[in-house]
Formats: structure tokens, sequence, C-alpha cells
């Protein structure tokens, strides 16, 4: 069984098919919505991730997104890209070491105009400390491990 398992993980990576994670921003498990259901505007709005509303659904990116009220979607319809989570949210640090790991909507930062997750507390203070030059590492990794939206 252990065999198998090891010849199949084998076989993915000689034909370069490893992808860390789908190339979508990652539904929330309960509600779909993207980003657990957070506002991505809100977060440069009010400073703070809030739940948005059904009524405010908009789809962008491969996910469904909610906002808390008209405006707000109706900002993030004209340039998604400038609101919605660097990397599909993915972690940032972890992006910039090479691999990825699923961005916590709760645990995140705006690093040059852009809002980017992180995995942890210590992922973050790590980017933020280095910034504009993690920013660099993590994009050109975020394409390798499949942390890029659907446009």
């Amino acid at each position: 069984m252990c065999l198998s398992a090891v010849l199949i993980l084998l076989f993915c990576v000689l034909a370069g098919k490893v992808v860390a994670r789908p190339k979508v921003f990652v539904p929330d498990p309960i509600t779909g919505y993207a980003i657990g259901g957070h506002d991505p505007v809100s977060y440069f709005v009010d400073g703070q991730p809030r739940k948005g509303k059904r009524e405010h659904e908009y789809k962008w990116g491969g996910g469904a997104w909610i906002f808390v009220n008209e405006g707000n979607m109706a900002a993030f319809a004209r340039d998604p890209e400038a609101y919605a989570p660097m990397f599909a949210g993915c972690g940032g640090y972890a992006l910039s070491e090479g691999f990825a790991t699923a961005g916590n909507p709760f645990i995140y930062a705006v690093v040059d105009g852009r809002l980017v997750f992180f995995h942890s507390v210590v992922n973050r203070f790590l980017f933020v400390v280095n910034g504009s030059n993690l920013v660099k590492l993590a994009d050109e990794n975020a394409g390798k491990v499949g942390c890029v939206p659907i446009r």
C-alpha cells in the first residue's frame, strides 16, 4: 500500500503535474464563499474583515464573493485584483519559501497596497518585516504551486 502511494507521487513529480491546490480562491467548506464569506473590500475600508451578506454576491476568480453592502461589491467588481488577496489566498510567507499553505482570513496584512493572508502570526511577522522582497519571491513561486486565481 505504501509503495503504491510512493510510486504515484513519484510519477506525478516526474510528469510535472504536482499542484498544491487548485487555481481558485478556495471556498469555505460550509458556506461555499471565497475567503470564508468575508468582504475583501472591508479589509481596506474598515481595517478588518467583516462578514458579507448573501444578497451582495459577485462571482470572480472561480469563486463566489459576498460583501457588506452594494458599494463594496461595486468597488470589487470594478477592480477585483485590487481587493482580492494576493496568491489566491495562499499564505504569503510560505510561498516566499516555495510551498503553499492555506492563508487565514484573520491573519493578514496589506503589503504594497495588496491584501496578503498568512498561515500563522509568525509567518505574518516574518513577511511584513521583509515585505517587498518577499512579495517578489512569493509571486515567482505562486504559479509553480497553483496559488494564482482564474481570470
